[in-house]
């Protein structure tokens, strides 16, 4: 991870979240970089910031033949293992059978300084993930495996979500309790801080509003609620 990285990393923790970024997007036209709603993090309190890892998943239905005994899960484990820094696994393709992520892929990601997990499915391994200092974004937990039921079929690559968000390699990721957001690489600079000035007006909005001002007379002279 570079430096700038980290230092846009921190300043959105401490600074910003994913309403507010989601509204300046909107008035970029960028209109569609929320992920589907039943994508939560694990623990309320838990935000993410990274950039994207992603990962491609698809069904299968066999236990059996070559593939399956030396590759079960696919390119999972060369997922996982190419993980950088400041990096976020992202994924989807599969259907909701399975889980895509546990306990000890969190174990391996962290070791990796990973930022965090993202799935367009479940998570297994709740109590062992509640231990980790990591953050793990998905649609609930379910103990089934994926092992002959999916496989990664590509990382790195660029994915579609099914309400038509697509992630590129080195998006921007922010998740926190409002949700998950995917800021294209290309417009990182200009949304942050378009999003860092549109805090500053809400703080002026709030005083105005602890003021006695209408939300009417607010909006009109600014534009903003």
């Amino acid at each position: 991870m570079s430096h700038s990285d980290e230092t846009l990393f921190q300043t959105i923790r401490d600074t910003l979240f994913t309403s507010v970024i989601g509204d300046v997007m909107d008035a970029a036209g960028l209109t569609h970089q929320f992920l589907p709603p039943a994508i939560r993090a694990l623990r309320p309190n838990d935000m993410l910031v990274g950039r994207a890892m992603p990962v491609l998943e698809a069904d299968c239905a066999s236990d059996v033949g070559a593939r399956a005994l030396t590759e079960p899960f696919g390119l999972m484990f060369r997922a996982l293992d190419e993980l950088k820094t400041g990096e976020v696994y992202i994924c989807t393709g599969s259907s909701p059978r399975y889980a895509l992520w546990g306990e000890l892929m969190a174990t391996r990601a962290l070791s990796l300084g990973a930022a965090g997990a993202v799935l367009d499915g479940f998570h297994r391994d709740t109590k062992g993930l509640l231990n980790l200092p990591f953050p793990v974004f998905s649609q609930g937990s379910y103990a089934q495996d994926q092992r002959v039921r999916g496989r990664v079929v590509d990382y790195g690559c660029p994915i579609e979500f099914p309400n038509a968000t697509r992630v590129h390699p080195g998006d921007l990721v922010v998740g926190d309790i409002d949700g998950v957001l995917i800021v294209p690489s290309a417009h990182v600079d200009d949304i942050v801080a378009a999003a860092l000035a549109k805090v500053e007006g809400e703080e002026m909005v709030r005083q105005r509003i602890l003021g006695g001002q209408s939300t009417q007379a607010i909006f009109d002279e600014t534009g903003i609620m």
